[in-house]
């Protein structure tokens, strides 16, 4: 259509990067929860499809990134990231009941097994399947997803944080339930077309305090983060030293508004700040593509490390 800016679009997904599903997979379920917190393999996967959508994000393309994106943490981190490229966004969840995507899972495991036993009967030199068992394989769904494993299917429920519409960077929300007909999700997607590239379309202005980041992997954005993110575990230090151990600390934000970083229902001490300290750094001094992003300014800073501890201190609770 005449008129219409041209889009080039993307899908990104574990498929597409090659990421088994196994990396979700915190079992044994006797770690420690600070252990399975930490897990390497997932947070691995996450930074792999956190530099492909950055690779291609921008006003001119329309990045479809398919997958559980289950953590609240994560999604903000994508927001951010949408933010800075000037390009909207929006969150579309799949309405599905635990009993239903259970089932869709155990089907999945049974055609596993089934392909695994087919492949050692060959192996085998066992006669070939049964008339009743090729009948059966030609009228089955050609589903080519992975299942998940028991225990990492019940693991990821629970995990499982669900957006909210009230939070920006989990709205817009648009939901397509299950069950919904062909008009329905049509509609639905209409709506979603409209808000990244029709007339809803909004101006997306990045963050003010945000400039453009030099070159240089050192020089004042590492001062800047190491400064910012230390000053806010000082913050819940001092604010521990008193009879009330825990609550909530106060973080200077801007001229209108505080940062709110809320304890968990003890003390937080020194050594476990630190570690959480050391791996927002990790994750933000450009290790996983920053290379021809924006730096991050010390309200972002600050926006962000709360974020992060939040989730944190929630996960862990």
């Amino acid at each position: 259509m005449q008129g219409l800016p041209a889009y080039r679009l993307h899908l990104i997904s574990d498929q597409t990067q090659d990421i088994s599903r196994s990396v979700y997979d915190l079992s044994p379920s006797e770690l420690p929860a600070h252990v399975r917190s930490a897990n390497a393999s997932e947070k691995d996967a996450r930074a792999a499809v956190y530099g492909a959508v950055k690779r291609v994000l921008s006003p001119r393309d329309i990045v479809v990134l398919d997958g559980l994106n289950y953590i609240k943490g994560w999604r903000y981190q994508l927001y951010c990231e949408a933010k800075n490229a000037r390009t909207p966004s929006c969150v579309l969840q799949v309405g599905c009941t635990v009993d239903r995507a259970r089932a869709v899972n155990e089907r999945r495991l049974a055609r596993q097994r089934r392909q695994l036993n087919s492949q050692n009967d060959q192996n085998s030199n066992v006669p070939q399947d049964t008339e009743e068992r090729r009948e059966h394989e030609e009228q089955e769904p050609i589903d080519p997803s992975e299942p998940y494993s028991p225990t990492n299917f019940d693991n990821l429920i629970f995990r499982y944080e669900e957006p909210n519409p009230m939070t920006r960077w989990d709205s817009p929300l648009y939901t397509i339930i299950w069950d919904d007909d062909t008009v329905q999700a049509h509609t639905t997607f209409s709506q979603i077309w409209d808000t990244i590239a029709g007339e809803a379309k909004k101006p997306i202005r990045p963050n003010q305090s945000t400039v453009q980041r030099d070159k240089d992997p050192g020089g004042e954005y590492l001062y800047v983060l190491e400064r910012e993110t230390q000053d806010i575990v000082k913050k819940i230090l001092e604010r521990q030293q008193g009879d009330e151990g825990y609550g909530e600390v106060k973080i200077p934000h801007d001229e209108e508004s505080d940062l709110v970083v809320s304890l968990p229902g003890k003390k937080v001490g020194l050594p476990q700040l630190q570690r959480y300290r050391r791996a927002f750094v990790a994750l933000n001094r450009g290790g996983i593509g920053l290379e021809a992003v924006g730096k991050l300014a010390a309200t972002r800073l600050r926006e962000s490390f709360v974020g992060y501890l939040n989730d944190a201190f929630e996960r862990d609770a």
